[in-house]
């Protein structure tokens, strides 16, 4: 006997419902991600362990008028682009690995590094602009000219005191640690006046859009460039090979 018809129709999904799915999708996918790497990156070496940061005192660091960094001697033949959130952990595994032994190359006057910033993660920092404060803070130590110091505040900054996400550092702690790295007085003012801020702001939405053109459409921290290759960090002899 065949059961007679129910009465019930189902209710379409509300716009809010399929927005709260999307969004745990999201989070999902980028959690497995986030552990792809952290395991691909587990047992990953870190290369030249020990030699620290650029010693060469003849190592410079400049701002140059996107907002990005360049550090190293000033005839390096040749220079590397790295897009970096000072949030991202990615880009903190990636200086945590290959810091040292990028910093080895630019002593040796192998390559030079243009490191262009990105504020993908502001929204994720309690105060919800660490990231452009953080940038603008690398910007204000970049202007001392002083290769050692930038590579000692940056190495901090991306590696050994990267704030987690949902934290972040206030400007005064930025300027602390910018003077622990041998920042002038000049550096410090400049971070906790904010003086970069605003424009290290636009210049982070810039770097995304270059990022983006560079990579068809997509923007992913870190990336690193020789030219416009984008080079493959994930293979151990990357430094290696582009600046035997």
């Amino acid at each position: 006997m065949s059961k007679p018809p129910s009465d019930y129709t189902p209710r379409p999904m509300s716009n809010g419902t399929t927005y709260a799915l999307g969004g745990v999708a999201l989070a999902l996918i980028a959690l497995i991600v986030f552990f792809a790497f952290r395991w691909g990156a587990g047992d990953a070496e870190v290369r030249n362990d020990g030699y620290g940061s650029v010693h060469n005192t003849a190592v410079t660091a400049a701002v140059q008028s996107d907002g990005g960094v360049r550090l190293g001697l000033p005839d390096a033949p040749k220079t590397l682009e790295i897009y970096e959130d000072p949030m991202c952990p990615g880009c903190g595994s990636l200086e945590h690995l290959y810091g040292q032994e990028i910093a080895q190359k630019i002593d040796e006057g192998k390559l030079a590094v243009r490191y262009r910033f990105v504020n993908f993660l502001d929204s994720k920092s309690d105060s919800g602009d660490y990231s452009t404060r953080a940038a603008a803070a690398l910007q204000c130590v970049g202007d001392t000219g002083s290769g050692v110091t930038y590579s000692k505040f940056h190495d901090a900054l991306l590696n050994t005191r990267q704030p987690e996400e949902g934290s972040g550092l206030t400007d005064d702690e930025l300027a602390g640690i910018a003077t622990e790295s041998g920042a002038p007085q000049s550096a410090h003012d400049c971070i906790t006046t904010g003086a970069r801020t605003d424009q290290a702001r636009q210049q982070a939405t810039a770097a995304v859009e270059d990022l983006k053109t560079a990579l068809d459409g997509d923007a992913a921290t870190p990336s690193v460039f020789d030219v416009a290759t984008k080079l493959d960090t994930q293979n151990q002899e990357w430094v290696q090979q582009v600046a035997p």
